[in-house]
């Protein structure tokens, strides 16, 4: 979900209470197709405490990128099914779809937002 300015259109992920663009207050609720094409990347070896209890880290890196959204915002997010021990195989331009993640963790499940490539990645 994003938020859109009822008054100039605007579009923000995550959700914003005021428009960037115009300074407006008038903002609603809008449903994202979860598509987009990755625009850039880094593989990541040093990887944040949860990440490193599941296996990521020297010699598991992850892979982050930005993402442009079909409807134009653009948003950073862990992108899965690529590998990040050969970020020269992973090319800008490629078609992501959203996904949510399940994990189990010591409290319970935890999950979350990631993108992975989709059928058509023609860049």
């Amino acid at each position: 979900m994003g938020s859109k300015c009822t008054d100039c259109g605007a579009l923000f992920v995550p959700p914003r209470q005021v428009c960037m663009h115009c300074s407006s207050s008038e903002l609603e609720w809008q449903q994202m197709q979860g598509t987009g094409k990755l625009v850039a990347f880094s593989s990541i070896t040093m990887a944040p405490p949860h990440m490193e209890k599941e296996g990521y880290g020297r010699d598991r890196p992850y892979c982050t990128g930005v993402i442009a959204l079909q409807e134009g915002p653009r948003m950073v997010a862990r992108i899965e099914g690529v590998d990040a021990m050969r970020p020269e195989n992973i090319k800008p331009g490629i078609t992501l779809r959203m996904c949510f993640l399940h994990q189990d963790s010591d409290d319970g499940k935890t999950g979350g937002l990631v993108f992975m490539p989709s059928d058509e990645t023609e860049g």
